[in-house]
């Protein structure tokens, strides 16, 4: 959970570079190198380069990545519905589209 409040005070730019650099130290504590996860993920080592240094991927190339290290766990929660806090949440109509 800390982690979770931490990354609220961060800004988009510092929360990827830190996520490139969890993959990193994911990757080190395996022992392998960019070429290894290259080929284990069939992600170009390049790709994996600027994802370590500066967080920039696509999200399939992520996800790839995540498999391949094993670190796919956390994903589930991302972009889960929130739990309802109201009564009022719960009777309320869902619009099927967004709205300003």
């Amino acid at each position: 959970m800390d982690n979770m409040l931490s990354i609220l005070f961060k800004s988009p730019s510092d929360i990827l570079e830190e996520l490139g650099e969890r993959a990193k130290t994911a990757r080190l504590v395996l022992g392998w190198t960019r070429k290894t996860l290259a080929m284990k993920s069939g992600i170009p080592e390049p790709t994996i380069k600027r994802f370590e240094l500066t967080g920039q991927i696509g999200t399939a190339a992520l996800l790839h990545i995540a498999l391949a290290l094993d670190m796919v766990e956390g994903l589930e929660s991302l972009f889960a519905p929130k739990p309802l806090n109201s009564m009022a949440e719960v009777t309320a109509k869902t619009r099927k589209r967004g709205h300003l």
